[in-house]
């Protein structure tokens, strides 16, 4: 099975930019639908965003939408997300999950170990 791997956290102040990146160990991360959760300190995971396996569509939380980017280039492996305006409250761990199977709509996932965000006032 895939397992993805984050990379690209860091600490930035507010109204900063911050892009992470979501490979692949084991297989490749080009055939499988991947989203972006995150966990803040306290709060229960939320999901973050969504692209299909050939990027041609993706959806967001009405928390990010605007501000941030899903994409992916599978000739590279990776699937990105692009934070920009980034506020305090965007504070959390990110985490990359491929789902098991390209239009599956269950909560199985693939997840990653996660990278940390934090964003300073």
């Amino acid at each position: 099975q895939v397992q993805p791997v984050e990379s690209g956290g860091g600490f930035v102040q507010a109204g900063g930019s911050l892009r992470l990146s979501c490979a692949a160990s084991g297989r490749t991360l080009s055939t499988y639908d991947v989203d972006w959760f995150r966990q803040g300190p306290g709060k229960e995971r939320e999901f973050v965003a969504a692209i299909r396996w050939s990027g041609s569509s993706s959806s967001y939380a009405d928390s990010v939408k605007g501000r941030f980017t899903i994409s992916r280039d599978n000739a590279k492996n990776t699937v990105y997300l692009q934070m920009n305006s980034l506020k305090p409250e965007d504070t959390a761990v990110y985490y990359c999950a491929a789902r098991p199977y390209s239009g599956y709509t269950g909560t199985l996932r693939y997840w990653g170990q996660g990278t940390q965000v934090t964003v300073s006032s």
